[in-house]
């Protein structure tokens, strides 16, 4: 697709390898989660990430995935509340593994296995409904770096310390 796809009103961060797509009304946090997961990685609690777009992205389909981009006049910029927009390193772009929905209306304490994905463009991504009021961090470092215990061989090794040791391939690739 040229020109980047359709634009977006959305944040996105490359987390490892894949970015997390971050969607939500004006005024729920986006900014803050994409900050939040930057300075997560610098931490050493997720793998290296790093600003993809803040505010408004372009996603377009390329093969079966979807590939987000930051908007060009936005591009290296990010919006900290109390110190305003700051500029910091980003990437041109990412293939989309993970989508966060804040303030949604489907977000409950043990989700259907349905509102765990959604479809942009046709293409299936794994997704986390967030509702308002509840921090959207520990929830997307637990889907990046655990396992589904019914799926796991080892349940009680889910947890462990390590970077990316459990990551979920559906959600990110090592």
């Amino acid at each position: 697709m040229s020109g980047g796809g359709p634009s977006v009103h959305a944040s996105a961060v490359k987390v490892g390898t894949r970015a997390v797509l971050i969607r939500g009304p004006s005024g729920s946090g986006k900014s803050r989660l994409a900050f939040d997961l930057i300075m997560a990685g610098r931490s050493g609690v997720l793998e290296r990430a790093v600003l993809v777009g803040d505010d408004r992205v372009h996603l377009a389909t390329v093969g079966d995935e979807i590939e987000v981009r930051p908007a060009r006049i936005l591009a290296g910029l990010i919006e900290i509340r109390g110190l305003g927009i700051r500029r910091c390193d980003f990437v041109e772009h990412a293939t989309v593994g993970l989508v966060v929905d804040l303030d949604a209306d489907d977000a409950e304490r043990l989700p259907s296995a349905e509102s765990l994905k959604t479809s942009i463009s046709g293409v299936e991504i794994p997704r986390i409904p967030v509702t308002r009021g509840y921090s959207p961090l520990p929830l997307v470092v637990a889907a990046l770096t655990t396992t589904k215990s019914s799926s796991s061989v080892n349940p009680s090794g889910d947890c462990l310390k390590g970077n990316g040791n459990h990551m979920n391939p559906t959600i990110a690739t090592e």
